[in-house]
């Protein structure tokens, strides 16, 4: 039993640390904004917002886009950062390669709504996508980019175990699909990705998972049961912390029995397409993956 003036001090003691991880994590998304800001969206691109049950989403299209081909984006940001600022330019990219249109879903992040506030809101967007907006699944992809991407795969999985038809497919973008730490690239401390740290990473599955198990398959994708799961391609920069986690999971989906494509992309970091407004290698790897969905839907 300790004094009551050491439990106060225990108390402000943890009142501090909450006070820095929320300054953190304030500092760190208006940081992302700034830098995204930076990158105009084309004036042809259309934008409608929209309100997915509560919550806030929207619609992206641009010219050619076919209102029966729908993308369901779910945007990165280590479940903690990211929004429709730090996206709508490579989201509008993909929509102009794969003549779709996409609504971005503003799933609710940590740590303000950790696990399983993400994996509860992909799932209510895709049911009312098929519902009221009465989409058929086989018009419908869903993608994502590092923490977007794992939960792209585990919105997968946690649609075939409630039974929900599954999308025509799925585009993974440097999928974060192992929050245990574990991979080997992501413990060789030669490996330096501009775009994330392993102190970042770290910090992100604290405040996302805290207490929960980080195996859980709707967490960490690669320890799912991948059966009976749609086509699926990833893309991944060599040159990225990550790499592990794509090449691992791609090799378990390929045992699982899943139609799965894998792109290693030599010299690339993390979620390198989303520069291809400066980056030739963005747009190439962009274009490829809208003949990819292209070629899905057709």
């Amino acid at each position: 039993m300790v004094s009551k003036g050491l439990e106060q001090t225990i108390q402000l003691l943890f009142q501090i640390k909450k006070t820095d991880i929320e300054k953190r994590v304030k500092s760190s998304r208006k940081v992302l904004e700034e830098v995204a800001a930076w990158i105009k969206l084309p004036k042809d691109v259309k934008i409608e917002k929209v309100d997915i049950e509560s919550l806030p989403g929207a619609w992206i299209s641009t010219p050619n886009s076919k209102e029966e081909r729908i993308i369901l984006y779910l945007h990165g940001g280590g479940y903690m950062q990211g929004s429709f600022i730090t996206h709508n330019v490579l989201i509008s990219r993909i929509c102009r390669a794969s003549d779709a249109k996409a609504l971005f879903l503003d799933y609710r992040l940590a740590p303000e709504h950790p696990f399983p506030a993400a994996i509860e809101d992909s799932i209510k967007a895709y049911k009312w996508l098929i519902t009221t907006a009465k989409i058929n699944p086989s018009n419908l992809i869903i993608a994502g980019d590092s923490a977007g991407g794992g939960l792209t795969l585990a919105t997968l999985i946690k649609l075939r175990d409630l039974k929900i038809p599954l999308p025509r497919a799925a585009v993974c973008l440097s999928p974060w699909t192992n929050l245990t730490q574990t991979g080997g690239w992501f413990k060789d401390r030669r490996i330096s990705d501009p775009v994330v740290t392993r102190e970042e990473l770290f910090f992100m599955v604290s405040i996302y998972i805290g207490d929960e198990d980080p195996e859980n398959p709707l967490i960490s994708p690669l320890y799912a049961n991948l059966e009976g799961l749609p086509p699926i391609l990833i893309h991944v920069g060599k040159n990225e912390i990550l790499f592990d986690d794509s090449t691992r999971i791609y090799e378990r989906a390929k045992q699982a029995g899943v139609k799965i494509e894998l792109k290693i992309w030599e010299d690339m970091f993390h979620v390198f397409q989303i520069f291809a407004p400066v980056a030739p290698e963005g747009q190439e790897a962009i274009d490829e993956i809208g003949d990819y969905i292209k070629k899905q839907f057709n």
